[in-house]
């Protein structure tokens, strides 16, 4: 495998990627997504071109990447099929890509539902993460002590499958999200709830809840967190006691979601924080290593 995008070849995953079947993003989402973009239409040729999508990986130094996908049918338009999707999308190059789908925890009638629904994706799809996103999906995580019973068995099957959850902590700027879920805190009953089960708090609760975000990786040995959606320059600013959860966090890029430009430019921006070696090292590949059950050296 080629880094010569990379002169230091050091391993790199990023946890955090959209390459998802953009035909199916409503109007609306989709001019949010690409606007004032000048590689729209490459980005749009992606979901078509996995073999295109290592050489880019490759130019940015990036091992393995996560390829992000959820159903959201009534707010972004992703139905269902993306886990189809994102699985023939990893069987293209399985030595690159990473699957993360979803089951969406308010559409699915029934808690059978959901677990025969998670049994295909986990199993014969061989999904490796799975994605809730409560702004887009419009769930709340602790929705389950309230009735939602597809959600507990979501998270039930997860754990008896060995796949992280990762949940979106923070805002959204799509057309219809609702912000106010994206507020980490639920997590705390969650985590005590479903203590088998390992999470994944994306984006540190940016750019309203790091605090938060902070006080559950401290708590729960069960959370992990992504780094991503926010600029690596201003990462320390936001949660500066990045050091002290270290053992827990994921780099990710979230790109190439509005904001995030370059894929290559926010590792080497990360890569300049003034963090310890060491630390580097676990957050760009060991601790996801670990977490998704990959080989952790050469």
């Amino acid at each position: 495998m080629s880094h010569a995008g990379d002169p230091r070849a050091v391993r790199v995953i990023d946890a955090h990627v959209h390459i998802q079947p953009w035909s199916q993003l409503k109007p609306e989402v989709k001019a949010r997504f690409f606007g004032g973009r000048e590689d729209g239409a490459w980005l749009e040729s992606l979901p078509h071109a996995p073999d295109e999508m290592v050489r880019y990986l490759d130019r940015c130094g990036v091992e393995r990447a996560v390829l992000i996908n959820y159903p959201s049918p009534d707010l972004m338009g992703f139905d269902d099929s993306t886990n189809d999707f994102v699985a023939g999308y990893r069987d293209a190059h399985p030595d690159r890509f990473i699957a993360c789908g979803g089951v969406h925890p308010r559409l699915t009638p029934s808690a059978a539902a959901a677990r025969k629904a998670m049994d295909r994706i986990c199993g014969r799809l061989r999904i490796s993460m799975i994605k809730l996103h409560p702004p887009h999906q419009r769930f709340d995580l602790d929705g389950y002590q309230r009735g939602n019973e597809a959600l507990a068995a979501i998270y039930e099957k997860a754990a008896e499958h060995g796949v992280p959850i990762m949940v979106h902590s923070g805002t959204s700027v799509f057309p219809g999200a609702r912000s106010r879920l994206g507020d980490p805190m639920p997590m705390d009953d969650v985590c005590l709830d479903f203590p088998r089960t390992k999470f994944i708090l994306a984006h540190l609760g940016r750019p309203l809840w790091g605090d938060h975000a902070f006080f559950l990786l401290r708590r729960h040995k069960n959370l992990w967190a992504d780094a991503s959606g926010i600029p690596p320059k201003t990462l320390l600013q936001f949660f500066p006691r990045l050091a002290e959860v270290a053992d827990r966090v994921l780099f990710g890029t979230d790109w190439p979601s509005p904001g995030v430009k370059d894929l290559r430019s926010n590792l080497e921006a990360f890569r300049a924080l003034p963090l310890p070696e060491e630390l580097m090292e676990k957050i760009l590949y060991r601790n996801a290593a670990s977490l998704l059950g990959l080989p952790s050296a050469r």
